[in-house]
């Protein structure tokens, strides 16, 4: 994998980059669609490519491990050949899914114990392990295993954490060092910045990652609860340690504004659920605010979704329509507005870049934050 900066915008820390990998190049900052289970809910691989314009999208390494199963994944060929997918793709590292399961699961020094949501078999995921799972499905960028801790933590708790995970990524990095993708390609290995919202500990986690001089490296812990304030001096802090010719992740951010905030502070690459899940939901993102589809306000609004949208969906549906799929379940509801809300989010880091380019990033991002907050 390679990374190269191309230009910082005047009076941000918003950076313009292009990272190739062996299934294709992504333009960032980027946004990345999330295929839990190895497809993007709602939504065709072709739209995804034809109308979305996803250069990157996500699996996750619990969710596929319990189901197909690496037997089939491995038969298949691989995650790409399985799903049909032939750009990069980046799993993580389930890490999340364990914290998600605090009733169900043990963590020790060796990994983590716990117990499937879909059948209550016990399992056992370790740093060797993971790396191993990651390698069979196939991955063009990997994630460290490391422990998410929820928020609020006690600081002591965050540093014994902390320091586990860190452990945690040393066996990573060796299992990973020792081992190659079965598939013929390469594959990338992205440690994680721990350490809650202590500053201290987001020190001491950036310096140790940036040290392991891996091809890029991601930011966790956050967006689990936090003000927006620490999510963002956070996010800053550790931005200002890690290398600066490297792709950094913030994981599972987040709303568009959210977004925009952490490009003006240096990161590159985004994932979160939120478009897909609150389309489902009947929440639409556009440029001059929040539309909740399901209002009575749009019972017989026959204008299009969004006159100024992105995608075949926005000028092709009216509001009536996608609020009456909405209210009746029916399936073409949640495809419009998945389609809809990622065209939207792949829209705004595609300005983005451009705005960087322009150095007017900073003024650009000032006017678009009232927009996008307004309820319509």
């Amino acid at each position: 994998m390679k990374f190269s900066l191309h230009h910082k915008s005047e009076g941000s820390k918003a950076r313009r980059g292009t990272l190739l990998t062996d299934h294709g190049k992504i333009e960032t900052p980027i946004f990345m669609p999330v295929g839990t289970a190895g497809t993007v809910k709602a939504v065709h691989q072709r739209e995804l490519k034809a109308d979305i314009n996803a250069e990157i999208i996500l699996g996750n390494t619990y969710h596929l491990y319990l189901r197909p199963g690496l037997d089939v994944i491995s038969e298949a060929g691989g995650i790409h050949q399985f799903n049909g997918w032939d750009r990069p793709i980046l799993t993580d590292s389930g890490g999340y899914q364990v914290y998600s399961l605090s009733n169900t699961r043990k963590i020790k020094e060796e990994g983590v114990t716990f117990s499937s949501h879909i059948d209550g078999s016990k399992h056992l995921f370790s740093p060797e392990k993971v790396m191993d799972i990651q390698r069979t499905i196939g991955a063009d960028i990997i994630m460290a295993f490391d422990e998410c801790t929820p928020y609020p933590c006690e600081h002591q708790y965050a540093d014994q954490s902390l320091d586990m995970t860190h452990r945690w990524l040393k066996r990573c990095i060796e299992q990973f060092d020792k081992t190659s993708c079965s598939y013929g390609y390469q594959q990338s290995l992205f440690p994680i910045v721990q350490g809650s919202v202590y500053k201290d500990l987001r020190i001491k986690s950036a310096e140790f990652i940036a040290d392991q001089n891996r091809d890029g490296n991601a930011i966790g812990g956050l967006s689990v609860g936090e003000p927006d304030e620490d999510l963002y001096a956070m996010t800053e802090l550790v931005c200002d340690i890690l290398p600066e010719d490297k792709p950094r992740y913030l994981m599972g951010v987040g709303t568009p504004i959210n977004i925009l905030e952490a490009i003006d502070r240096g990161v590159d690459m985004f994932d979160c659920v939120m478009p897909t899940r609150n389309a489902r939901n009947g929440m639409l993102f556009t440029k001059n605010g929040i539309i909740n589809i399901r209002n009575k306000k749009w019972f017989k609004d026959f204008s299009p979704l969004d006159p100024e949208g992105n995608s075949y969906v926005d000028t092709a549906y009216s509001k009536a329509y996608l609020r009456h799929l909405v209210h009746s379940n029916e399936m073409l509801g949640a495809q419009i507005a998945s389609i809809h809300n990622l065209s939207f989010y792949l829209w705004l880091v595609q300005e983005a870049r451009q705005h960087i380019e322009n150095d007017t990033f900073k003024v650009w991002k000032d006017e678009m934050i009232p927009k996008l907050s307004a309820r319509l």
